[in-house]
């Protein structure tokens, strides 16, 4: 073959590639109102409404174009705190008090294996007690630009989580894991506790609670997945780096490979980030100590901590390293915060902290090369004026595909699915803090009804019309002023009657 013909049949492959490749994870919003559009194969800035130092998550369709992000927010009382936004930057029907409060990675999207117009959104409570929630948002409501049907229904209550909320797409190509760890901060002992959930079209099952690899001693964690799904790494503030092998069918981890321990005395290394090059070669981990650094580790070396390599040290110590993420063009890219001497807590800016740091991300161009000839350049995307913190969108693979060949690549059948679970259900969550209760009930039979509360002595103490929207109905009830005891909450269609306990204490 000529050269040139050569040339271009690897041009006409990579295009092929760049069209295969997932179109749902094409739209970043993160930081202070940034964006970052990748649909064209060459990432563009644009602008969101987010305000947040950390969490930011969005989605887009099939096509590239934007459904919806979300963003948790700090320095703001409360345990949620997060916010949803519809394709047109505005605050979704339904969209706020969502759990989480200003952390990194406590929200993660997975769409609903068996209705293509619903997405759960996770979230997790790392300073507050209120465990491992989920909401759903419907994105046919508002006529399109999506509503939240149903909000911060407990799977894991009344516990604080791990700040590493984590999904990876089933080998089946429909279905979905989740990925949580209980934190051991207030706890007696360190853990290494794995909570995994199976996402599918009969609903959300505790698959499984594993201890597996090294004790996990505090609440601010990390875990990137390879590109394929098979690796994961866990990172850790007292210098945890841990990879495990995944098993995509089973939802299993295995294999535990300690990088580096956890060190019991400082000081530490702050490892606050990671992300995988493509091929899964080589894992990436920034520090974010005085002077942060960006590391590079070997996965494929034979003594992976011996492989450790200093890609770059910041020389700017006003700002401090944030997350590393593989964008859908497979450069990883890195965020910066700018402390501001006045603002020890570096949210939000003040309205003039515009500085180089905090108005471009890094770009690491060649990922899966060795050392330095991973092309790291500092400061190189700009963000159109907007501005970034530490965190970047905590997106999973939307369409990392089928695990063609393994025992887990058949499917049931549309038969099947058609004739998943209908029965209708009622959830109640009391928040005692916010002395509200979280009503949520999903394949609500009828259109219309009301919303009744009785007393234990049979009283209707309150009583309220509701709307069904696409089956689905959520409520934020204010109970402040209830007596404590015991109380009925009942959702009276005109086809059914549903009703839940719910203690007022």
């Amino acid at each position: 073959m000529k050269l040139y013909q050569a040339l271009f049949l690897i041009l006409a492959l990579s295009i092929i590639v760049w069209d295969a490749q997932a179109q749902r994870g094409n739209i970043w919003c993160f930081g202070d109102s940034a964006l970052i559009d990748f649909n064209s194969g060459v990432p563009v800035s644009g602008v969101s409404s987010l305000d947040t130092r950390g969490t930011c998550i969005s989605i887009a369709d099939t096509t590239g174009n934007l459904l919806f992000y979300g963003n948790t927010r700090a320095a703001t009382a409360g345990a949620y705190n997060t916010l949803f936004w519809n394709k047109n930057h505005q605050l979704m029907l339904g969209g706020d008090s969502i759990a989480g409060d200003g952390w990194y990675h406590e929200l993660v999207i997975v769409p609903n294996p068996a209705d293509d117009s619903l997405y759960y959104v996770f979230s997790v409570g790392v300073t507050y007690s209120i465990g491992l929630l989920y909401s759903i948002v419907d994105i046919r409501g508002d006529n399109g630009l999506g509503a939240v049907v149903q909000k911060n229904i407990p799977l894991l209550g009344s516990i604080r989580m791990v700040d590493c909320l984590t999904a990876i797409k089933h080998g089946n190509g429909r279905d979905w894991w989740v990925i949580a760890r209980p934190s051991p901060v207030q706890q007696p002992t360190y853990n290494n506790i794995w909570n995994i959930f199976l996402i599918s079209p009969t609903g959300i099952t505790s698959s499984s609670v594993q201890n597996v690899g090294e004790l996990n001693g505090t609440n601010l964690g990390n875990i990137a997945v390879s590109p394929d799904g098979s690796k994961i790494c866990f990172t850790n503030l007292g210098g945890l780096i841990e990879n495990y092998d995944f098993d995509r069918c089973t939802g299993l981890l295995s294999n535990p490979v300690l990088i580096e321990p956890q060190l019991t005395i400082g000081p530490y290394p702050y490892y606050w980030s990671s992300e995988f090059s493509q091929s899964g070669r080589y894992l990436y981990v920034t520090s974010s100590t005085v002077i942060g650094k960006l590391w590079q580790y070997d996965t494929w070396a034979s003594n992976i901590a011996a492989s450790k390599t200093l890609i770059w040290q910041m020389t700017f110590p006003p700002a401090t390293i944030g997350s590393v993420k593989r964008g859908p063009d497979n450069k990883i890219y890195l965020s910066c915060a700018w402390n501001d001497s006045t603002n020890s807590n570096n949210y939000p800016y003040p309205p003039t902290a515009y500085y180089t740091e905090n108005m471009n991300l890094s770009v690491i161009n060649s990922p899966d090369s060795a050392g330095t000839a991973c092309d790291f350049q500092p400061w190189s995307f700009y963000l159109g004026g907007k501005r970034t913190y530490w965190g970047l969108p905590n997106n999973p693979d939307y369409d990392l595909p089928t695990l063609a060949g393994s025992p887990c690549d058949t499917l049931v059948s549309q038969n099947e699915l058609a004739g998943a679970a209908t029965v209708g259900s009622l959830h109640v969550y009391y928040h005692p803090a916010w002395e509200k209760a979280f009503i949520n009930a999903s394949n609500l039979k009828g259109k219309s009804g009301k919303l009744l509360v009785y007393d234990m002595h049979g009283k209707v103490v309150h009583s309220e019309p509701l709307r069904i929207l696409n089956g689905y109905y959520t409520r934020d009830l204010s109970m402040i002023g209830y007596a404590k005891g015991m109380y009925l909450i009942t959702i009276q269609t005109e086809k059914e009657r549903l009703t839940k306990k719910v203690m007022v204490e």
